[in-house]
C-alpha cells in the first residue's frame, strides 16, 4: 500500500509531461511559420519534422494518456477522477489538430481583392516594397507587406491571369 502514492504521483506527472509535449508538437510549428517574423532554414525544418511527425506521436501520447488516466482513475477520488477526465481533453485535442494542415489556415489566399489606382492606394507607403507584373500593357503591384500574409494573390493582368506569389 506505500508503493501506491509514489506510482499515482509518476502517473500524473507522465500524464503532464505528456500534454505539455503533445501541445508544444502542434503549437511550435505554428510559433515557427507565423506571418510576418523572420523564418530561418533550421526553425523551417524544425516546424516541418513536428508537422510530419505530429499525427503518430499524438495519437500514440493519446493511448498512453488513456492508458494512465485508467490507472489513476482507480482508487482516485472525485476530484482526481475529474482531473484526468480533463487532462485527457488537451491530449485529444492535440490528437485532433496534428492531422489538420493550419498553415493553409494561416497562409489562405486572398479571396475577393479589390484593386485601385496606384494614387488612391492610402495603405501602401512611398517606401513599402512591390511585386510588378507587367502583361500586354496593363501593370499592376502587389504590396509585399499584403502578400506576406497569404502568400498568394490571383489577378488577371493583361487579360492574362496570374498567382502572385514569393
Amino acid at each position: 500500500m506505500s508503493s501506491q502514492p509514489p506510482r499515482r504521483r509518476w502517473a500524473g506527472f507522465t500524464l503532464f509531461l505528456l500534454i505539455l509535449a503533445m501541445i508544444a508538437m502542434v503549437v511550435v510549428p505554428v510559433f515557427l511559420i507565423r506571418p510576418f517574423s523572420p523564418q530561418t532554414p533550421g526553425g523551417l525544418a524544425v516546424a516541418f519534422a513536428l508537422r510530419r511527425w505530429a499525427p503518430l506521436a499524438t495519437a500514440l501520447a493519446l493511448i498512453a494518456g488513456l492508458a494512465l488516466a485508467v490507472s489513476l482513475w482507480r482508487g482516485g477520488r472525485w476530484w482526481s477522477r475529474a482531473l484526468v477526465v480533463l487532462a485527457l481533453i488537451p491530449l485529444a485535442g492535440a490528437a485532433w489538430f496534428s492531422r489538420f494542415n493550419v498553415f493553409e489556415k494561416m497562409f489562405a489566399p486572398l479571396g475577393a481583392s479589390r484593386f485601385v489606382p496606384a494614387a488612391e492606394a492610402g495603405w501602401v507607403e512611398p517606401g513599402d516594397l512591390v511585386l510588378a507584373v507587367e502583361r500586354n500593357g496593363e501593370a499592376a503591384a502587389y504590396p509585399v507587406r499584403q502578400v506576406a500574409y497569404h502568400h498568394i494573390v490571383q489577378d488577371v493582368v493583361g487579360g492574362v491571369p496570374v498567382a502572385v506569389t514569393y
